[in-house]
């Protein structure tokens, strides 16, 4: 009797599992609460795969020996609280896919910078002419990845939600950039359990594994001295210096593991801003473990172009600079946007608060920012916050009037910036759609 799968969530990592499933020889069947987007009913009729959408049928899910539940998807769900009820497994697309391949597993975890760190670690081996799987939380499933290529060597992005549905998944090498309050609807607005979450990275890790880590976040300091892990420990910090980590000196990064050093100018990094160098610090220790040659990690390190919504040069219009930051989903990422601002900004903030505290955000706005033009359904928290901040704060339902009011506020030298510090679901289908809606509006002008 073949055990059954069952899938809970049709979207990327939901039909990537399914695939995956089916080629290891479960009895899948894939349900959606809501509707399934055609191109994945397409791939789920053409693997000959049962499927609902637009609600949950309890008898096909119940007899289930294992559940792959979308991260989307909170534990306080009927349906998961009654498989939990159940004892039958929930687990995550992580979980389930790194049981189905031998490769070395690269996985990068923290509240920002996850994406660029991603993306520079797997441009950096692709350099080296190595063939990496990019995948976990950006591009293909990972899931998919495996049931359809052999490859050695995987460079995961992982949120704390797909963190949370792990049990023996194991990366060789683990990294943790930072923790700062980020999605704490889904903890019982307790931020101790997202930041154990994040820490669920290394948990299964043995002492021939590292974890990669920010020494100059006290969050994650604090949480590995009172919850030691059994992995080599590799620091990354722009304050201090170690035998074995990374660090600067003279201006330039500095990597050193067991003796070995790696060195180049941190003037060279294409990637502006301390949050970048610290992310190109963690994309280069990684480089180092996998012994990659030192002129090729420069040379990555040199020609890296950044990502799309990640503080995104867009236009430069009557000599001011439009910067698309769509990406910052949370007041940390928008810290560090407004902390590498040079000239004076116009900010463009706001959408779905997921419990923000903006206090962080004052000395930043008393230094930097001449206007604010809040972009949400309700910005009555953010007017409350930052209205007698500046001179000059508005609000706006609509991408295309933000922009044309920040082009009457900017003057010459001035920066435009789009760094929401929220999610996007009140008035965008997702960051992404933000970001371009953005980019239009700018060309529009």
């Amino acid at each position: 009797m073949n055990k059954r799968l069952v899938i809970l969530g049709a979207g990327e990592s939901g039909v990537g599992t399914a695939i995956l499933g089916k080629a290891k020889g479960y009895d899948v069947f894939v349900s959606d609460y809501g509707e399934i987007k055609n191109s994945y009913k397409t791939v789920l009729n053409k693997q000959g795969l049962k499927w609902e959408e637009n609600g949950h049928t309890t008898s096909q899910i119940l007899n289930a020996d294992v559940v792959m539940k979308s991260p989307g998807i909170p534990d306080t769900t009927p349906i998961v609280k009654e498989l939990v009820a159940n004892n039958i497994p929930v687990i995550s697309e992580i979980e389930f896919a790194s049981k189905y391949t031998d490769a070395t597993l690269v996985a990068i975890t923290g509240s920002n910078g996850k994406t660029t760190t991603t993306m520079l670690t797997g441009h950096i081996l692709k350099q080296a002419g190595l063939q990496p799987g990019i995948a976990g939380n950006i591009g293909d499933s990972f899931a998919k990845m495996v049931s359809e290529q052999n490859l050695d060597t995987y460079v995961l992005e992982i949120s704390s939600f797909q963190l949370d549905g792990v049990v023996d998944f194991a990366p060789h090498i683990a990294i943790i950039l930072n923790v700062t309050p980020d999605h704490l609807d889904r903890y019982d607005n307790n931020f101790e359990n997202y930041i154990a979450s994040k820490f669920r990275i290394a948990a299964n890790q043995k002492e021939t594994d590292y974890l990669i880590y920010d020494a100059d976040d006290p969050v994650t300091v604090d949480w590995l001295e009172k919850h030691p892990v059994k992995s080599q420990l590799l620091p990354f910090s722009l304050e201090k210096k170690f035998e074995n980590g990374a660090f600067i000196e003279d201006n330039n990064l500095v990597i050193q593991i067991d003796n070995n050093t790696f060195k180049m100018a941190t003037s060279n990094l294409t990637i502006k801003g301390k949050h970048n160098t610290k992310n190109a610090m963690a994309a280069a220790t990684v480089a180092n473990l996998l012994s990659i040659r030192k002129a090729t990690i420069r040379e990555s390190l040199e020609g890296f172009q950044g990502v799309e919504h990640r503080l995104e040069q867009v236009l430069k219009i009557n000599n001011v600079q439009y910067i698309n930051d769509s990406k910052a989903t949370n007041v940390n990422a928008t810290f560090y946007a407004l902390d590498s601002m040079t000239a004076p900004t116009v900010w463009i903030v706001g959408g779905v608060d997921k419990g923000n505290d903006y206090r962080d955000l004052y000395p930043l706005i008393n230094e930097k920012v001449k206007a604010i033009i809040c972009l949400g359904v309700d910005n009555t928290k953010l007017m409350s916050h930052f209205g007698n901040m500046v001179d000059v704060i508005v609000e706006t339902p609509s991408m295309s009037e933000a922009v044309k009011i920040a082009y009457k506020i900017a003057e010459r030298d001035d920066k435009v910036l789009l760094s929401p510090a929220c999610a996007s679901f009140d008035l965008f289908e997702n960051y992404e759609d933000r970001g371009r809606q953005f980019k239009n509006a700018v060309r529009d002008l």
